[in-house]
């Protein structure tokens, strides 16, 4: 099974299928556009702008699961991330990441790559820990996405190759990028 197994719906509402990206690197993102990390939106486009053209791809799956961070219909959240940020990578439509109702691709992508702990040296850190805590220990129990911008790296075969919570800034997971396309 790989990622090439699944398919999602694009903002125009048509089906993609994830086989259209066979051959690419590609960083699949789940989003929100009122969370501590969508400041995120800024570096992912930086490295979408930087590795396009070397068959890097990222993907972006609005979620509002967490805290109602992505309250928007789909039409606003894509105008909010083009306006504010010029995302121009593909942004689907919002799904479920977690629990139940997930999207099939994120229940294989926790799956494939488990959750291995937040970076608690990160700024926002600080904030989501306690509030997971207190409000969440759920969310804390097993390898399920966490909360937004959880980031997972597929390499040209449809493999998840890394998980990056959302702890991880996307600048720092470049040379992971850089390996796969090499």
């Amino acid at each position: 099974m790989s990622i090439y197994d699944f398919s999602a719906v694009a903002m125009n509402g048509k089906e993609i299928s994830l086989s259209d990206y066979r051959g690419k690197t590609v960083l699949i993102v789940n989003t929100a556009s009122q969370c501590g990390f969508t400041f995120q939106f800024e570096d992912l486009q930086r490295l979408y702008d930087r590795y396009k053209e070397k068959d890097f791809i990222i993907l972006g799956f609005p979620c509002n699961q967490f805290a109602n961070q992505e309250p928007d219909d789909n039409d606003k959240v894509q105008s909010f991330c083009m306006l504010k940020y010029g995302v121009s990578f593909p942004m689907f439509q919002k799904i479920n990441v977690r629990d139940d109702n997930a999207h099939p691709l994120f229940t294989y992508l926790a799956a494939a790559k488990p959750f291995e702990g937040f970076d608690t040296s990160h700024p926002v850190a600080k904030v989501l820990i306690p509030l997971l805590n207190e409000k969440h220990p759920e969310y804390l129990i097993g390898n399920s996405i966490k909360w937004n911008f959880t980031k997972f790296l597929i390499d040209k075969n449809g493999n998840v190759v890394k998980r990056f919570e959302p702890t991880t800034d996307p600048i720092d997971i470049e040379k992971d990028i850089e390996l796969l396309l090499s």
